[in-house]
């Protein structure tokens, strides 16, 4: 069975840097058996592809892929406490905020993006609790916001 990296690979995905803390916070904190991310925007080289609101400026299909960089981003967090994403027993939880213009209510098929790639990664062990909310804005204009909550080793 390919481990939670080689899946990554074989998705073309690397996985980055950890994204700095925009305020007076940690990216990531372990305690007990449990791995908590900050929430993690779609930052690619430190910087934002797409910015505004849902339904307005951003469609719902690149607000689900931004999604899916946020994840990639949760996953990056996660791999630098534990050491590799083997040690990931499970993806327990998972809070997608999507930047919403007023009408929209697709939030839930926007996470889609970061809960696919997390089942894509872990198989069943990615399936997880999940709650999608739309907010009025996000740091820096971004349109989608992710935060994980895994059980690992």
């Amino acid at each position: 069975m390919a481990t939670p990296e080689e899946r990554l690979a074989a998705l073309g995905i690397t996985l980055p840097e950890v994204v700095p803390p925009l305020a007076a916070y940690v990216p990531v904190v372990r305690t007990g058996g449990h791995v908590y991310t900050s929430g993690q925007l779609p930052l690619v080289n430190g910087e934002l592809s797409v910015t505004g609101k849902v339904g307005a400026e951003v469609s719902p299909e690149v607000a689900k892929e931004q999604a899916r960089i946020c994840a990639v981003n949760a996953l990056a967090a996660i791999k630098s406490i534990v050491g590799d994403l083997s040690q990931v027993v499970r993806i327990v939880k998972v809070v997608g905020f999507v930047a919403s213009a007023p009408g929209f209510t697709g939030q839930p098929q926007v996470v889609n993006g970061a809960s696919e790639l997390l089942g894509e990664v872990f198989g069943e062990a990615g399936v997880h609790a999940r709650s999608a909310v739309g907010v009025a804005v996000l740091p820096l204009d971004a349109a989608v916001e992710v935060e994980v909550v895994a059980e690992v080793r």
